[in-house]
């Protein structure tokens, strides 16, 4: 006993400074107790011992435990920033991302200055979690991009070279009249255009010698300059460019979200369903057919088979027998007797005015008005409809099936009873499963239904190919030219969707929920891992009034630009203004203010414009903090 008291002792005090920061804030340590018993005390130093311990009490431990535990740094700022971010403030708020952003930044500026705890997580997670963002984006607009180009890529072009042109100006000639050192421009360029990568072309200047330091500065001087301008202005254009690209509608009295339905409404072609593919495609809606269920009375349909009647009476497709409280197997092709109940479906006014005289009274019975409707999209595969048109198709009896939308080529056609049907088309059918699967027999394709199967396979292939696509560079003069993985990734998701709307049969619409979930956690979990990195290069910059030079020029040259973009691109070029924002947010290389207007519109027509402009103010952007850096 005396052995097992002495090893209880040992292991008390071994676990004494092992304590869980949570436990002390509510009331310290539990004091063991006396008689061999195991104390929570040890129970706490166990379980510490089986996860990353800390070794500080309070907040102090607090904040250690999110340096030690990333993964736990990164779900707190996605909550609290998501909460924040929902609050508003006469009607403005910070959104979601903008909210992580700003909570990951505050928490891992207080571990740096009051606890000395620098917070580190690899970029693979950011990078990847952005790439997720920038492919589900593209599944969703992927329909209309292509229409969005011919309608106004010249403008997103013109947009695009305006945010880089201003940008360029007001950091390089702002940090020369304000006498910063070198290498500050370059990163107040680098972090007011949120492009992480020119500093790397910075530093490219630097190692090849296309520029030379001043004789009292060293090359370390100058990265340190370029690192401390870019943080600064980092933070500040990060949040800053969030806000204002959200609310430039409104800053220059434009209806946000009525000029987003304008807008999809223009890029639609005048169609007015989802293409195949798209999210929200598989919703019934409003249908001027409806079920009615009515007790078999007229002679003129007792004695006869479904398939007579269906031949006889095609206007009148019968979906469900009911006798004596069952239903009856359609495929067994029952005679019809006096007293079933038939439930039918067809156009409202014709049920109304017509099925009761020609069958007989309408009957309430449960089991025969529970018939679920569905709408799905059939390829057309069979050269034998090819040519005819739906009055043709519908006169050899439907089953309950109404054609609800006709695409050729990913465009929605005019409908209507003289519309004809040609191989390669999709049809956009509603009615019960079994009816529906029919008529796709027919057609020679099969049903493509809502589904939540896993997306895993199309996902990774069509990421990784983006990905190459944006990895592979060129060098001209030392200076790299890539499409960049974003843009890349963005442009993989509009394959995909685009490639998925014309031939539904390569696994039908991305499920929505899924889709917009990939899009919302990948960015704020980008935004979060981001702030706890930048977060210790802000406090390593402050100091002295060279810290206020940079958040001016920084802030003015992340908000000005978008600002005269803008304007430039609602009055010159006449754009919708949802459409101008898009172009702005690509001109300003923003992911996150991009989420900001689709958030604030209600809509992604703001995402058709953004891939042109970003990619061209990518490869600009680079080139220029390059001529920056040498021009020093």
């Amino acid at each position: 006993m005396a052995k097992a008291h002495d090893c209880v002792g040992a292991i008390t005090q071994r676990n004494t400074h092992f304590l869980f920061a949570p436990l002390l804030l509510i009331g310290g340590p539990v004091v063991a107790q006396s008689g061999g018993t195991t104390t929570p005390e040890i129970v706490v130093g166990q379980v510490l011992d089986r996860i990353e311990p800390v070794t500080e009490a309070g907040l102090h431990g607090f904040f250690q435990l999110l340096g030690n535990q990333p993964i736990a740094f990164v779900l707190l700022a996605l909550a609290m920033g998501s909460l924040i971010g929902k609050y508003s403030l006469k009607g403005i708020s910070l959104g979601s991302t903008a909210g992580t952003l700003l909570v990951g930044v505050i928490f891992s500026m207080i571990a740096e200055a009051a606890y000395g705890i620098t917070y580190t997580i690899p970029g693979i997670l950011s990078s990847f979690m952005l790439l997720l963002f920038m492919y589900a984006l593209g599944l969703k607009v992927g329909p209309q991009f292509f229409s969005g180009l011919r309608k106004g890529g010249l403008a997103f072009v013109g947009i695009g070279l305006i945010v880089f042109v201003l940008n360029w100006l007001i950091c390089y000639f702002g940090a020369a009249w304000a006498g910063l050192a070198p290498g500050y421009a370059t990163g107040l360029i680098s972090g007011s255009y949120t492009i992480t990568a020119i500093l790397g072309v910075g530093q490219n200047a630097l190692a090849s010698g296309a520029y030379i330091p001043p004789t009292d500065m060293t090359i370390e001087e100058v990265g340190a300059n370029m690192a401390a301008a870019y943080a600064i202005s980092y933070v500040l254009s990060s949040v800053g460019i969030i806000l204002l690209i959200r609310y430039l509608p409104r800053i220059f009295g434009y209806d946000a979200v009525a000029d987003a339905k304008q807008a999809e409404a223009d890029f639609s072609g005048g169609a007015v369903h989802p293409v195949p593919g798209a999210p929200g495609a598989l919703t019934i809606g409003f249908s001027p057919y409806d079920l009615r269920a009515f007790e078999v009375r007229h002679e003129s349909f007792v004695g006869r088979t479904l398939t007579k009647l269906a031949s006889d009476f095609p206007q009148v497709p019968i979906l469900r027998v009911v006798r004596d409280d069952v239903v009856l197997d359609p495929a067994e092709n029952p005679i019809i007797s006096s007293g079933d109940i038939v439930t039918v479906r067809a156009n409202v006014h014709d049920l109304i005015l017509e099925e009761g005289e020609l069958i007989g009274p309408e009957s309430d019975n449960p089991l025969a008005r529970n018939v679920p409707m569905e709408v799905a999209d059939v390829h057309v595969g069979s050269h034998a409809i090819s040519g005819k048109t739906l009055e043709e198709l519908e006169s050899q009896g439907t089953g309950g099936i109404a054609v609800q939308a006709l695409f050729r080529a990913g465009n929605e056609l005019p409908l209507g009873p003289k519309s004809d049907v040609r191989f390669g088309d999709v049809l956009r059918l509603t009615g019960p499963d079994g009816a529906l699967k029919a008529a796709a027999s027919q057609l020679g394709g099969h049903v493509i239904l809502p589904t939540l199967k896993s997306e895993v396979l199309y996902l990774s292939l069509a990421m990784l190919v983006g990905y190459l696509v944006g990895i592979a560079t060129v060098h001209i003069s030392g200076i790299p030219f890539a499409l960049g993985t974003s843009a890349g990734c963005i442009l993989a998701g509009v394959g995909v969707s685009y490639f998925r709307s014309r031939n539904p049969e390569f696994g039908g619409p991305v499920h929505e929920g899924a889709r917009s979930f990939l899009q919302d956690f990948g960015l704020n979990a980008f935004v979060a891992v981001l702030s706890a990195n930048v977060g210790p290069k802000v406090i390593s910059a402050l100091g002295g009034d060279t810290i206020l030079w940079l958040a001016l020029i920084g802030t003015a040259g992340a908000l000005i630009p978008p600002l005269v973009a803008f304007w430039v691109g609602t009055k010159v070029f006449g754009l919708n203004s949802i459409i101008a924002d898009g172009a702005t947010t690509g001109g300003r290389n923003s992911t996150p203010g991009l989420n900001a207007i689709i958030e604030e519109s209600g809509s992604s027509i703001a995402a058709v414009p953004y891939p042109v402009s970003y990619a061209l103010t990518t490869v600009l952007a680079l080139i220029g903090g390059y001529f920056s850096m040498i021009l020093s």
